[in-house]
């Protein structure tokens, strides 16, 4: 049984903007989990982001569905990993935006 998180970051970017700025940033999610996470994929199915990420022994599915005013993040968490259900909705909603959406274009 898997238990679900989703979470709404909402952001003034435009649709295109926010889903360059997700794609950008998508290489350093793996900084931003605890734990020893195993691998991260991902590919676009149009405006969404599909990951895997391996953590714990588990297979963690997320999608991430850009929109023109927010960002839907959907999180399934397998097993005994739905223990910790909260506290990543709760880290979600606090650096979510930062993790995703901040602009790393300066930074080059």
């Amino acid at each position: 049984m898997t238990q679900p998180i989703e979470v709404d970051l909402n952001h003034n970017l435009g649709r295109e903007e926010a889903r360059r700025r997700i794609a950008d940033n998508i290489g350093s999610l793996k900084d931003h989990m605890p734990g020893q996470v195993a691998d991260v994929t991902h590919r676009w199915d149009g405006d969404t982001l599909r990951l895997n990420i391996g953590a714990m022994g588990q297979e963690v599915l997320a999608g991430i569905d850009v929109h023109e005013a927010h960002v839907h993040v959907r999180v399934e968490l397998p097993g005994m990993l739905g223990f910790f259900a909260k506290p990543i909705a709760e880290a979600l909603k606090r650096k979510g935006s930062d993790m995703l959406l901040e602009d790393r274009s300066k930074d080059d």
